[in-house]
């Protein structure tokens, strides 16, 4: 494996030598965090505010400068034929290697690194000269002579890996080192994958920052890992315009987030905002629940024209004229001028409150053309005072109130004539019974809210005033999303971009997306690209040819995962009899090195929680860190979606199917939970199988 390149003198040690250009890159990378230690401030800050915006943007400096001792430095070594040119070389920072080496090398790595001189150490894996070592290929070699490899044991640098790209004698072959640092053991949370991006997900992560791309991908094939390193790429390629309109993430759950938190600062981005959709659309407590039917209508598109409509019906056509006492002086504005007026403004369809600040300037606006007629010369100043005036909040407040989002949604849920004005000829009135409450509610705070009924505020709010874009918004496990829920998001980066997720095969709510072209209407994005991820990374050969077995039932015109891994990893089937034995099955694999989580059925959870701590077992819930003296996670297969375990016990599919409101939600279900897995799985079944897995 370690092989010394052919286009570098002969040496005695080229291990060393690479061992010696991480020590000196980590010793550059610290005098260049020491650098911003000492930087002075006192005499370049005009106030106190000030101070703390430079203090602040320091801090966060000297943080991304961090240099993580298990986290390798460089992964990677490009030998260009050629001197780059300054246009494919320059990236962020100036990092522009200087060209008149003919046979410049270039280290490939998690964040530029330079020394005394400024000459670059190691290069970010985002700036254009690295693109190579991702999609240079004997058929297009793009100029590079050598790619180098370096595998890790810890932060030691133990190994490295050469395939010389313009040597047409040498046959190509799989990288044995990118194949163990796949199928590395992982313990704690999700870590990036900049030394194995294929150049499939190269592409999409280096994708432009004007468009949306939506990600379909299976199981294993990397899509939450493009997403995040896309963030990466786009705050190093776009980082000024990004600092001013932000970037946020959206997962599934807190679980989820929980276990993707470091990707981004490990890469040095610090300032990526993490959120599930109930974060953003949080106006109110949830503390009830939705029956499925209940959810399925409050999560349908056509809620958003039931809302709208309730809205606007707050406005009323005046009937009375406004007089405007001014001094000794009355002006009046007619009652039929009003409503052109007002008309205009519902014509504009512009935001229900940005229309209602605008009625008492136009109101204004009319009473000073009747002050110029008469001779009078009014400034600025003149028409605020009049907008401010009495009769013309008066006149406002009676023919466009403020609306409350909350309470405007709490009178629709409860209000049978209320909701069936508005939802005439959009909602059966079998689906305005389903969607109402029982029993009558007191007030907003008092009120039971569901998660889809905090969207319904989210769309409400909208309608009133404009919610704030950011510049690019991803969203992970898109498929769950109601439409409703897509539209929350989607008003979130309504002047931005976005990178949508998923998988068609996973979706296990009710109203799960049945494709991506209708789920980014909803979004807004009608016009993104979607990409296809088939090639599978982490999910064992014979773990998810077991699981595609499902696909037919759940997904049938979906592209079954290939994959790519040459170790098919272990998959056994074991039927029990009892809890004891389920942990017999975790205990088996805890031998091996690696994380292992137990995967079962919600309702079976306590039973298998008594089982562990019978046995002398400790197990974590999801979320909590695995660490190598613990390293068992105890998993609700509702929760499973998104994370990997090295090994996997997951018990009696029957039971995770039932637990689902249907049969097809449940095979989903299912499906999710047979893919978690990275190196091997033990199916343990008291219950038989389901007919669908084809045993």
């Amino acid at each position: 494996m370690s092989t010394p390149s052919t286009s570098t003198p002969l040496d005695d040690d080229p291990l060393g030598r690479e061992r010696a250009h991480l020590a000196s890159s980590r010793a550059a990378l610290r005098a260049m965090r020491e650098d911003v230690e000492s930087l002075d401030i006192s005499d370049v800050t005009a106030n106190w505010v000030n101070a703390q915006i430079l203090g602040r943007q320091i801090e966060d400096r000297i943080r991304a400068l961090a240099d993580l001792s298990d986290t390798p430095l460089f992964f990677g070594r490009l030998d260009y034929l050629h001197a780059p040119g300054a246009e494919r070389a320059e990236g962020a920072e100036g990092e522009r290697p200087r060209p008149e080496a003919a046979d410049q090398k270039l280290y490939i790595g998690r964040r530029h690194v330079h020394d005394a001189d400024g000459d670059p150490m190691v290069i970010d894996w985002r700036a254009p000269v690295s693109q190579p070592f991702y999609r240079a290929s004997k058929k297009d070699p793009m100029d590079v002579g050598l790619r180098r490899r370096f595998g890790y044991t810890g932060g030691d640098l133990t190994a490295y890996e050469d395939e010389h790209l313009s040597d047409p004698e040498e046959s190509a072959r799989t990288s044995r080192l990118l194949q163990q640092e796949i199928e590395r053991p992982r313990v704690g949370p999700m870590r990036d994958i900049v030394a194995t991006i294929q150049p499939e997900q190269d592409e999409i992560v280096r994708s432009g920052l004007g468009g949306t791309v939506c990600v379909q991908g299976g199981p294993g094939t990397g899509k939450t890992a493009v997403g995040l390193h896309r963030v990466a790429y786009l705050l190093y390629a776009h980082r000024e315009r990004l600092a001013r309109t932000g970037t946020l993430v959206i997962g599934p759950n807190r679980s989820f987030l929980h276990y993707i938190e470091q990707v981004l600062p490990a890469l040095g981005e610090l300032s990526v905002r993490q959120a599930t959709v109930d974060d953003l659309v949080a106006h109110v407590e949830v503390r009830g629940t939705d029956d499925a039917d209940a959810a399925v209508v409050k999560g349908d598109a056509r809620m958003a024209e039931v809302v709208r409509r309730a809205v606007y019906a707050h406005v009323t056509m005046p009937t009375e004229p406004v007089v405007v006492v001014r001094g000794s002086r009355r002006w009046r504005v007619p009652a039929y001028e009003l409503e052109e007026m007002v008309r205009e403004l519902l014509d504009r369809d512009i935001r229900y409150g940005a229309a209602r600040e605008a009625l008492p300037q136009r109101i204004a606006h009319a009473v000073l053309v009747q002050m110029e007629r008469s001779g009078e010369a009014p400034d600025d100043r003149v028409q605020d005072a009049v907008a401010r005036n009495s009769a013309v909040k008066a006149a406002v407040k009676a023919v466009w109130p403020a609306v409350d989002p909350a309470k405007l949604v709490l009178r629709l849920l409860t209000d049978a004539e209320f909701l069936a004005e508005h939802a005439a000829g959009i909602l059966t009135e079998e689906e305005q019974k389903t969607i109402r409450w029982a029993k009558p509610v007191r007030s907003v705070k008092s009120a039971r809210w569901s998660a889809a009924d905090a969207v319904l505020i989210d769309e409400a709010t909208d309608v009133v005033e404009r919610t704030p874009s950011l510049g690019h918004v991803v969203l992970d496990e898109a498929q769950d999303l109601s439409p409703m829920q897509y539209r929350a998001v989607g008003r979130r980066c309504t002047t931005g971009s976005a990178t949508v997720l998923g998988d068609l095969a996973q979706g296990t709510t009710p109203w799960a997306t049945r494709g991506w072209a209708e789920a980014l209407g909803h979004l807004g994005k009608p016009d993104a690209v979607v990409e296809e991820l088939t090639a599978g990374f982490r999910v064992p050969t014979d773990v998810i040819t077991y699981a595609s077995r499902l696909l037919p039932h759940i997904a049938p015109g979906l592209t079954p995962v290939a994959s790519v891994r040459e170790n098919p990893g272990f998959f056994e089937l074991r039927p029990v009899s009892d809890p004891a034995e389920v942990v017999a099955a975790c205990a088996e694999l805890l031998r091996h090195e690696g994380s292992t989580g137990l995967i079962a059925a919600d309702t079976r959870i306590p039973v298998l929680a008594e089982a562990l701590a019978a046995a002398g077992v400790i197990a974590l819930s999801p979320g909590e860190e695995t660490t190598h003296a613990t390293r068992l996670t105890l998993v609700p297969a509702s929760l499973a979606k998104g994370l990997e375990y090295d090994y996997v016990v997951l018990d009696d599919p029957r039971s995770i199917v039932d637990a689902e409101p249907d049969e097809r939600t449940g095979l989903r279900r299912l499906y999710v939970t047979l893919t978690r897995a990275v190196s091997g799985l033990t199916v343990t079944h008291a219950s038989p199988l389901p007919d669908q897995l084809g045993v």
